[in-house]
């Protein structure tokens, strides 16, 4: 009974602002997978979406009353989860749009690359504070680098470049919040920079040699969309059309008043073009809202992380925001045709079950450093 009453405790110190935020975007996403499985006939997408939904919040709810040290303690457990999971999608996975990225155990499908994003935020976590202490930071930063590799590269040979990436992202702002040395940064943004710039001049040259034909004609296709209109490009350039259609307030929640989605003109619209549909849907008006959300999830990651004194919390929480900011701005840029496709997944908006509870369950292991960060600066007044 007391453990009950304390956990309630608990509870009322969550952050309002993050938690209200998370839920009112995915509600915006539930609206518009309604409104996709109303015109696919497809209701078994809503149905899950919603369930995974209720389970997701019950989950963060859940996790925001365990510390996550718990889990974290055993990092090497968990990275040997990433590893394996990974190696089961690449021997044993099941294909899909051209690619192999699930696996499937008693009728249950789930994606390990979304699983691996928030078990290794929770391994760097612990790793880099275990070991800190034992080698120079330079030794410790260089043996982490070595530790990504192998999950990047198997992630990549599934092959999906975009969740490629973001666990590069991911592990660069963790690296940056442990205290990567200044010099190493500007040393790597040096030699990054000029990189890019010779990759994208070798493929629009045709002497790349290095990326894949489907790579090489999505970044043909976000320089020249004219030309790759009818193949590569009409993904994103439908999904332009459809969120222009919403002007300023959208054509309204129901699909019957969509004249681009009731007709199939946006494919895959549930999961990598859904902010097409908030677009057409929503309007401009709804489109600032939810950028303006996924920023409030971001920087309330960041101000939970500035407020704790312990590293493993700053490395968890703001990995939840890299995760999160980072990979939402990622899928709008798609969307919008600022960035080339990459197929990647709107958080907490896109149907996928596994990317949902990943990113509940992770950002309940942030609420749960905000309840402890408070408990701590409460009992340090009352010190005074």
């Amino acid at each position: 009974m007391d453990s009950a009453v304390h956990n309630v405790r608990k509870l009322g110190k969550l952050d309002p602002a993050l938690y209200g935020a998370v839920i009112l975007l995915n509600l915006m996403g539930l609206v518009s997978i309604n409104s996709i499985a109303e015109v696919s006939g497809n209701s078994g997408i809503l149905i899950k979406q919603t369930a995974g939904s209720v389970l997701g919040i019950l989950v963060m709810t859940v996790l925001s009353t365990i510390n996550y040290k718990r889990f974290s303690k055993y990092y090497k457990v968990l990275y040997g989860v990433v590893i394996l999971s990974l190696a089961a999608v690449l021997f044993l996975g099941t294909s899909g749009g051209g690619a192999r990225r699930w696996i499937s155990i008693g009728g249950i499908t789930f994606q390990p690359s979304e699983l691996a994003k928030i078990l290794l935020i929770l391994f760097y976590s612990e790793f880099i504070i275990n070991y800190i202490g034992q080698f120079s930071r330079l030794q410790v930063f260089a043996l982490s680098t070595l530790l990504i590799l192998p999950p990047f590269f198997m992630i990549l040979r599934e092959p999906d470049l975009s969740t490629s990436i973001m666990i590069i992202l991911i592990f660069c702002v963790i690296l940056f919040i442990a205290g990567l040395n200044k010099k190493i940064i500007a040393g790597a943004a040096a030699a990054a920079i000029p990189s890019v710039m010779i990759l994208l001049y070798l493929v629009l040259s045709g002497s790349s040699t290095f990326l894949g034909d489907y790579q090489r004609q999505r970044i043909l296709a976000w320089f020249h969309p004219e030309d790759y209109a009818s193949s590569t490009a009409y993904q994103t350039m439908n999904s332009m059309t459809a969120i222009g259609s919403g002007r300023l307030i959208g054509k309204g929640l129901s699909a019957s008043s969509s004249t681009l989605l009731g007709t199939g003109f946006i494919s895959e619209s549930q999961t990598d073009f859904i902010f097409a549909v908030i677009g057409e849907q929503f309007g401009f008006l709804g489109c600032s809202i939810m950028i303006v959300l996924i920023t409030v999830i971001a920087v309330r990651c960041c101000i939970i992380a500035s407020r704790s004194r312990d590293l493993s919390d700053k490395i968890v929480a703001c990995g939840m925001a890299a995760w999160i900011g980072l990979q939402s701005y990622l899928n709008i840029g798609v969307a919008t045709g600022l960035l080339p496709n990459t197929g990647i997944p709107l958080p907490f908006v896109s149907y996928g079950l596994t990317s949902l509870l990943c990113l509940y369950a992770g950002l309940g292991f942030v609420q749960n450093i905000c309840i402890r960060s408070k408990k701590a600066t409460s009992v340090h007044r009352h010190s005074k």
